[in-house]
Parts: C-alpha cells; structure tokens; sequence
C-alpha cells in the first residue's frame, strides 16, 4: 500500500479497537505506529517488507508495552500490525512474516498500483475521513497537544514518495487524498509549534518587567 492507505486503515484499526475495549485513543501516535514499519525503506541495512513487516518480531516488541498498559496498548498494536497484516498482505507481499523462525515470504503481490489496491485505499481513505468527522477527531488535532506533533513522521512519508525511493510516483488519482491528509496533518504540526513557541517566548520574557522612565516632573522632586 502507499502511505494514504497504511494511515487510513491504521487510523481505522487503532479507532475499532479503542471503542471496542472502550480506550482513549491518542490518534497521532496510532498514525504514527501504522507507517512505522516502513523505517526500513530509509535504512539501507534491511530489507524492505523484512524483519519490520515480522508479527513475531513487533509481537515481541511489543511485550513490555502490554506488560506496563495491558489493554490499553491493544488500539496501538492494532494500527502496528494492520500494515503487514492487512495492507501489504493485500497490496504489496514479499514480505518475511514470521521472521525470525523463517524467511519465506507472504502476501498476494496485488502490487501497489494494482487498481484494485487503489480502489481499496480510497475506499478506505473515505472512510478514515467520515470518521474523523463524525467523532470530532479533525477538532482535536487543531486543539493544542504536544503528541500531535507526532504528525510529523507522517507527513514525511506522504510527501516521501516524492522525494525518493520507494515508492516513487504516486498514481494521480491517489493525489487528492494525500494532499488531504498532509494538509489536516500539516495544520495541526504548525498551529502546535506556534504554541509551543509562543510559550517559549513568554517564559523568556514575558517575566521581565520593563520599567517606566521616570518623568520630568518625577526627576525634579
């Protein structure tokens, strides 16, 4: 899948599972674990669709998490592992599921500009944005917290596939919802910094007290 479809449908995850165990999601730490995954197209060491697409691996992983939050960490295990297990499962394959145990590989190889993956992104795409909309999710974003900086790492790998690399031309009619996306996503970074900011400034000056200068009439007494 392209970037807009793993977000889409880890938004969906993250946001099923958090209703269903009834868990407050942190919606831009469930974006940001649903393209997690991909860190191994930037690292030239791995082999994309390898160890980070593994269950057993982000399984293990993920242990401590479950240990410390216990349920809690379900709705974020959810968004991780929909990208292998669904997303590129479906769209994409080639992928070492089960390592270590073994190195076979797994998936459909539908391929990523297989309209029939492109129709599913879009599909889903919609339906991550109706429920953004109708739970009031959109509204959070632009409301201050520091976690939604975390929006950061998605907007670079929207706008990645621009840049470099894997995969590097977006078809055209799955532009609209990237742009989409990195706008809302692009939205919440800049209002955020603009507070963080603005904070940072009144705790540099706004104590300083800045005193009148004495007038004529003052000096003369």
């Amino acid at each position: 899948m392209f970037a807009v479809g793993h977000l889409a449908l880890g938004h969906i995850c993250g946001f099923a599972t958090s209703k269903a165990f009834k868990i407050n999601m942190n919606m831009p730490l469930v974006l940001l674990l649903s393209m997690i995954p991909d860190i191994d197209i930037l690292i030239p060491q791995l082999q994309h669709r390898g160890p980070t697409h593994s269950i057993i691996a982000v399984t293990i992983l993920f242990i401590p998490f479950f240990v410390t939050y216990k349920k809690k960490a379900i709705p974020y295990f959810a968004a991780l592992t929909q990208h292998f297990l669904i997303g590129d499962l479906i769209g994409g394959g080639n992928m070492q599921l089960f390592w270590p145990i073994n190195t076979q590989y797994y998936g459909m190889e539908l391929g990523v500009k297989n309209p029939i993956n492109m129709t599913l992104e879009w599909v889903l795409f919609t339906l991550s944005i109706l429920i953004m909309l109708k739970t009031n999710q959109i509204a959070t974003l632009f409301k201050p917290d520091h976690s939604n900086l975390l929006l950061s790492i998605p907007v670079s790998t929207l706008l990645l596939p621009t840049l470099r690399g894997f995969p590097l031309d977006v078809p055209t009619w799955l532009i609209p919802p990237h742009l989409i996306y990195t706008s809302i996503f692009s939205i919440s970074i800049t209002l955020n910094l603009l507070k963080t900011l603005k904070a940072l400034r009144k705790r540099l000056f706004g104590s300083r007290t800045h005193s009148r200068p004495a007038s004529l009439f003052e000096l003369e007494r």
